[in-house]
């Protein structure tokens, strides 16, 4: 994979650009949980059966799952900040969709426009990396990371009071205005990112990816309604696997694939990736839980009587803490780096739920938990995107990140699937209602802490990383910012560019090619000479440096693709001189 800049003047970032992007993050991922309050008056509002309105939400998360890989991939392609824009745009038309139906058919494609827009998060993480000073990246990808969950917990509550008090469309209507004002503060305040990949988009990468993808959550999503040991179920899985077999083939056959998988192989990337499904199943099992033990009847006995807009306040602290965990981040992930940051929020995490499995009891209780949940899981997100940027080029940031967030979405999809599953077999039936029990409660949370310590495990095997010492200044160009950030991966190459006589030579393009002849990246030389090339796999190189008065120069170097650099030096001859040989 390469990375390019384009040769038009770029816009700078304005101060604005984190709360816009966030507040973008934010009002894709409220998608999620907008419906949560009318969940159980769904089949009435839509005049079909219980099973058929699931679909309702199914259709929203099978998109945004889709989406998140692909609009990362084209928005390294052809401009991150467009490929926003269109998703908020297509949310937009999704919302209206809804907000003028009670069609069953009509709302789930409607839905699915909305869950479309989930690719928006890696897409604003991409537009930070590419367009913010080192200094100010930390805290900003962390925040954009956790409006997931921010937008997810801040959502409860708004959209219970709107459907308490308003009918159930307005919470359509809503989203679209929300849609509409993210539009304009990205077209007023963010700046297109300059960092293009080479290439063709990978349309049967996509077609391949989607399909398996489909054929993968749809069994854990409606596995508990289709019977976990029916045909249906075991047969869309096997039909997954085939499929997700054969796309991972072809794409290592592709020179542009849509998913770079021996990058994803990488331990840096795949470990990441491992331990984000595991976060992913820890942060949707409180959502799960402390809803429905909120607003239970007094008459369990353990059931705390709440109505929904009181039980959306108590859980909306989980998004709050979430938000504020950012700058902790930062400073913590500068000191230690963002490695140990996720063991750090993984461990608040599994405190959390340990400690709720006996605050269980009080409104407050439950606040407590979110809050300790919050901040574990804020601190878990907040790490991850930078774990995947340090470890592949900036023209696979969307793709990558993209990637990373769908790997948080199949361990939402499995949390909702198996503590769903446990809170429907431990039921007590009252009168032909299932009621969830307080044994089911704890167990779901046991589940969480489980999904945690896997998580936990899964980190240890991520490599550490070296933390930089020299004072972060803001780039003064574009070239100056794609070579800062390329300092900050830890493998590849990285030495001087010289003249004839061993003065350091300043702004030498230097080009990396892998040994099919493809451009694996470009960088320029700083003040001193000095450059930094990230290698996208193990294997034999050519680095091609040319200058101003200089003649040209090609060197052959070999990388182990681990995270140590290789040292080349790069001396430029005369300006009459030939290519060495």
């Amino acid at each position: 994979m390469t990375h390019s800049t384009t040769e038009q003047p770029v816009r700078r970032a304005s101060g604005a650009i984190v709360p816009v992007l966030a507040f973008a993050g934010i009002v894709v991922a409220v998608m999620q949980t907008l419906l949560v309050p009318v969940i159980k008056d769904l089949p009435e509002l839509l005049g079909t059966a219980p099973s058929n309105a699931t679909w309702v939400l199914t259709s929203t998360l099978l998109a945004g799952a889709v989406a998140t890989p692909i609009m990362g991939r084209l928005g390294d392609l052809y401009g991150k900040r467009r490929m926003l824009l269109a998703s908020l745009a297509v949310m937009v038309v999704g919302s209206l969709i809804c907000g003028f139906t009670s069609e069953l058919l009509v709302m789930i494609a409607g839905r699915a426009l909305q869950g479309f827009a989930m690719g928006a998060i890696p897409l604003g993480i991409g537009l930070m990396r590419d367009g913010l000073p080192r200094e100010k990246l930390g805290s900003a990808m962390a925040l954009m990371s956790s409006s997931i969950g921010v937008g997810g917990g801040l959502a409860l509550p708004v959209a219970a009071l709107v459907a308490q008090h308003a009918d159930w469309h307005a919470l359509f209507f809503l989203s679209a205005a929300l849609g509409v004002v993210s539009i304009v503060l990205t077209l007023v305040f963010v700046p297109e990112s300059p960092m293009r990949a080479p290439g063709s988009f990978d349309v049967l990468g996509a077609l391949g990816l989607s399909v398996g993808l489909v054929l993968f959550l749809l069994p854990i999503t409606k596995g508990s309604d289709w019977g976990w040991t029916s045909g249906t179920t075991l047969g869309l899985f096997g039909a997954a696997a085939v499929v997700l077999v054969l796309w991972g083939v072809m794409e290592l056959r592709v020179q542009a694939p849509l998913v770079d998988l021996r990058t994803t192989a990488r331990r840096s990337v795949l470990f990441t990736n491992l331990a984000s499904i595991m976060v992913g199943v820890a942060f949707y099992a409180v959502s799960l839980v402390l809803p429905q033990l909120l607003q239970l009847p007094t008459s369990t006995g353990y059931g705390l009587g709440q109505s929904m807009v009181v039980a959306g306040l108590c859980v909306a602290p989980l998004g709050l803490t979430m938000m504020f965990t950012a700058p902790v981040y930062a400073r913590l992930s500068a000191k230690y780096g963002p490695k140990v940051t996720l063991i750090i929020g993984m461990l608040i995490i599994a405190v959390g739920y340990g400690a709720g499995l006996g605050l269980m009891s009080a409104a407050w209780q439950t606040i407590v938990v979110s809050v300790v949940l919050g901040a574990g899981i804020g601190l878990a997100y907040s790490s991850l995107p930078a774990l995947i940027i340090g470890s592949v080029p900036a023209s696979e940031t969307g793709a990558a990140n993209g990637l990373n967030t769908l790997m948080r979405s199949i361990g939402t999809s499995v949390s909702s699937a198996v503590i769903g599953m446990v809170l429907a077999n431990t039921a007590h039936h009252v009168g032909g209602v299932a009621v969830p029990t307080l044994h089911g409660f704890r167990v779901s949370f046991m589940i969480a802490t489980g999904a945690v310590a896997v998580g936990l495990l899964m980190a240890l095997f991520l490599p550490g990383q070296r933390r930089a010492t020299k004072p972060q200044l803001r780039a003064s160009s574009e070239e100056d910012a794609a070579l800062e950030r390329a300092h900050e991966v830890l493998g590849g190459f990285r030495g001087r560019v010289l003249d004839a006589t061993g003065a350091p030579v300043a702004r030498a393009k230097v080009t990396l090619i892998d040994r099919r002849g493809r451009q694996a990246g470009a960088t320029l030389s700083g003040g001193d000479g000095g450059y930094a090339l990230a290698v996208p796999a193990e294997g034999a190189y050519v680095l091609a440096a040319r200058a101003e008065g200089h003649g040209p120069l090609a060197s052959s170097a070999t990388h182990a693709g681990d995270d140590r650099p290789v040292e080349v030096d790069l001396a430029l001859p005369g300006e009459n001189a030939g290519v060495p040989a």
